[in-house]
């Protein structure tokens, strides 16, 4: 399956974050946007609040003049963020009065969150998600109706 650059470098990344530990939900350098974006946390100030899907002054002033982070627009990044943050459990926006996991850095957590962001990022490129698995069950007549080497290809 072909995919865009900006996906296979998201990926990737976010591949790498989560099997070095290095994924954290509610740091914005190594939450799921902290590391597509190089562990940086200069998107932050794209929204007030972490968890928040509306861009503030600075964030609107990026995306009017078409400005791209890693190849996603601010309001891309905001999404993926909240898709992240709501798929590990939180309410949004990120605030210590609001509902949050007990234990934030829980690898099955994290992988719902990661499973739900890639699901986002194919969407966005209008590609099939990565993440279904469900080709691999699909049969007919008893036999599976694909080969192992058509799916992975």
């Amino acid at each position: 399956m072909k995919t865009s650059q900006r996906l296979d470098y998201a990926i990737k990344k976010l591949y790498r974050a989560f099997y070095n530990n290095e994924l954290h939900p509610e740091c914005c350098k190594q939450c799921a946007v902290g590391n597509i974006l190089d562990n940086t946390d200069s998107w932050k100030h794209l929204s007030d609040e972490h968890g928040a899907l509306k861009l503030n002054y600075i964030g609107n002033l990026h995306q009017a003049f078409g400005r791209k982070f890693n190849g996603y627009t601010p309001l891309e990044l905001l999404e993926i963020e909240a898709t992240f943050l709501k798929a590990c459990g939180y309410k949004l926006p990120l605030h210590h009065k609001n509902k949050k996991p007990k234990k934030s850095t829980d690898k099955d957590l994290l992988f719902e969150g990661l499973t739900a962001v890639i699901t986002y990022l194919c969407n966005l490129d209008n590609i099939p998600n990565i993440m279904d698995y469900t080709k691999l069950f699909e049969y007919k007549n008893e036999k599976a109706t694909h080969q192992t080497k058509e799916l992975i290809a």
